[in-house]
């Protein structure tokens, strides 16, 4: 067991008083939660991937709403108690004094965060920039990249609306050439991928923009291969990783990309509105940051966090969710939120009226699924699936995809998704 998973482990035993019934109950269940994740350190992840009685504990870690089965964990996630406190922790201490708790205490904390950070994503700290999403840090570059009318861009029509939007408006503005990839999916074939970015690159082509994972139905994109060819050809490669760091075991490093942006309030369930980007060390002089400052072509990556004030108590929460995230683990993490969607995915081939636009291998998915019924648009079936079900799924209209994206998380019990099976056959068969 690492020694920064032993201190959260025995930090969390040590939550909750005497003074009362309530102290008392929030202590038992702390030590629960501290019991299932020495548990989960010492299994093999074979054993502790399905070992309900474990999970049932870490579901008790959130505040989940019993009445709801949230199955759109991948628009945000919720955040496990101990992260909620550390907000209203650092919340209330900031205003015991703003100007100075914020500015010259907490302010101080960026650094220690940045390195934790960098350790979980396999990368130098002075690459990564605190940002508050995946937009802003993916902004940074497309407003930053120098780039002159006719220099192309490589990008796909299964990319986020929010990356489509900025490069539309880089496109109208100075007179950059788009050009669109638009995917059969799902696919089970790297080379498919990597042959659609190949054929569209020319002479003029300056970037290749990739999404890690499709946020659409969850098609994982073989990001490494890509980046290799833009390496190859000279190119830049920016990495959308909004619905991989802190869901697939990975680090940045791996993918050896030139930029990478994510948000962090999905998988790794820290505080809503905080994100990052990471930029290659030497490709960081070369990008404009959106919020200038005095040396806007310097080297130094914090010149990306020139935002002004902030709140410094959901930043430094960041920190408390990283020691969750690790004390769950990470390859077990991804195991475990695979197996909850092959859990249920798989009872539903037998189904005539289901349509998938998510493949079931795991090398090409993990805890998103799209799942239509024909018959039924996207909205009608996740409306008929919340009204009649309380199931909560997201409605995906957008290309050739009519579906509802379900996306359960470390908390999500197989008697949810029972549920989601029971109620999807019963919709399948009328």
């Amino acid at each position: 067991m690492s020694s920064s998973r032993r201190r959260f482990i025995q930090g969390v035993a040590g939550i909750g008083s005497y003074l009362s019934w309530r102290g008392i109950q929030k202590k038992a269940d702390a030590e629960a939660l501290a019991d299932a994740f020495r548990k989960l350190s010492h299994a093999h992840a074979g054993n502790a991937v399905n070992d309900e009685a474990i999970w049932a504990e870490i579901r008790r870690a959130f505040t989940v709403n019993p009445n709801l089965i949230n199955l759109n964990n991948g628009g945000v996630s919720p955040q496990p108690k101990v992260v909620q406190d550390a907000v209203d922790r650092y919340y209330h201490y900031s205003n015991e004094g703003p100007s100075y708790y914020m500015w010259r205490i907490l302010d101080q904390g960026r650094e220690p965060l940045r390195k934790q950070l960098a350790d979980l994503a396999g990368t130098d700290a002075e690459e990564l920039a605190i940002q508050r999403n995946t937009t802003e840090a993916l902004d940074n570059v497309i407003f930053g990249l120098d780039l002159e009318k006719g220099d192309e861009v490589i990008l796909s029509k299964q990319d986020y609306p929010n990356m489509i939007h900025a490069w539309r408006q880089r496109e109208m503005r100075d007179g950059i050439v788009l050009k669109w990839l638009d995917f059969d999916l799902p696919q089970e074939d790297d080379a498919y991928f990597v042959d659609a970015y190949s054929q569209a690159i020319s002479p003029r082509t300056k970037v290749l923009h990739i999404t890690h994972m499709i946020n659409w139905t969850g098609q994982i994109l073989p990001v490494r291969k890509l980046c290799n060819l833009a390496q190859s050809k000279g190119l830049f490669s920016l990495v959308d990783g909004a619905h991989t760091f802190a869901q697939l075991d990975f680090k940045i490093s791996d993918l050896q990309c030139d930029a990478f942006g994510t948000s962090l309030h999905k998988w790794l369930c820290a505080p809503f509105g905080t994100g990052l980007l990471y930029l290659k060390k030497d490709r960081i002089s070369e990008i404009w940051p959106l919020m200038p400052n005095g040396d806007p072509k310097g080297g130094n990556i914090r010149k990306f966090e020139s935002l002004g004030t902030r709140s410094f108590a959901v930043e430094q929460a960041i920190s408390t969710a990283i020691d969750f995230h690790l004390a769950i683990g990470e390859r077990l993490k991804q195991e475990r939120l695979y197996f909850l969607t092959h859990y249920w995915a798989k009872d539903m081939v037998q189904l005539e009226r289901c349509r998938f636009f998510t493949a079931l291998n795991p090398h090409y998915t993990g805890a998103l699924f799209n799942l239509g019924m024909k018959g039924m648009t996207a909205g009608e079936l996740s409306n008929q699936l919340l009204s009649t079900y309380k199931i909560h799924t997201s409605p995906i209209t957008w290309e050739q995809i009519d579906g509802v994206r379900i996306t359960p998380h470390v908390y999500t019990s197989l008697r949810d998704l029972d549920r989601l099976k029971e109620a999807l056959y019963k919709i399948a068969q009328s």
